[in-house]
């Protein structure tokens, strides 16, 4: 959705506003991966659970929070390229697979974490917003003197 070691200045939105997307914030899966290990004595083989993460109902809530992160509300947003991809996918194997995840962005999909919270307790869960800051700051697209500015407006 950014560019990396860049301030935000675009995003690029691989999805369409209207269809809900459901994202995980890397730290919150891998502490949720950590405690279901915690427990493997407890687990049936291929044991299945869901990890519900964010749900952006209708495609434009991690849009706004890279804008707010970023502080700026009016970064332009751009749809991803997927005609490139498609072209590309034949003669190369990243555009294929990036092309195979075409169907992921035109459907909502959620994940339905019940029996993930019946069995943990819960399921970690980081505010959009602060895992936003903290994924952009980590990517190097927003730094602290960015972040000491957005929050004295």
């Amino acid at each position: 959705m950014v560019r990396p070691n860049h301030p935000v200045r675009s995003i690029t939105n691989p999805g369409r506003k209207g269809i809900g997307h459901s994202w995980a914030y890397l730290p919150d899966a891998g502490e949720t991966f950590a405690e279901l290990m915690d427990r493997e004595a407890e687990l049936a083989d291929f044991e299945r659970f869901h990890f519900r993460g964010h749900w952006d109902e209708d495609g434009t809530e991690m849009i706004a929070a890279v804008r707010e992160a970023a502080g700026r509300e009016s970064i332009p947003v751009r749809s991803l390229p997927w005609l490139i991809f498609g072209l590309a996918s034949p003669f190369n194997e990243t555009m294929r697979e990036l092309n195979a995840t075409r169907p992921l962005w035109r459907t909502p999909i959620q994940l339905d974490n019940t029996r993930l919270v019946r069995f943990l307790g819960r399921e970690p869960h980081t505010s959009l917003q602060t895992a936003v800051e903290t994924t952009l700051r980590g990517m190097g697209c927003i730094d602290h003197k960015d972040q000491e500015d957005h929050d004295n407006r």
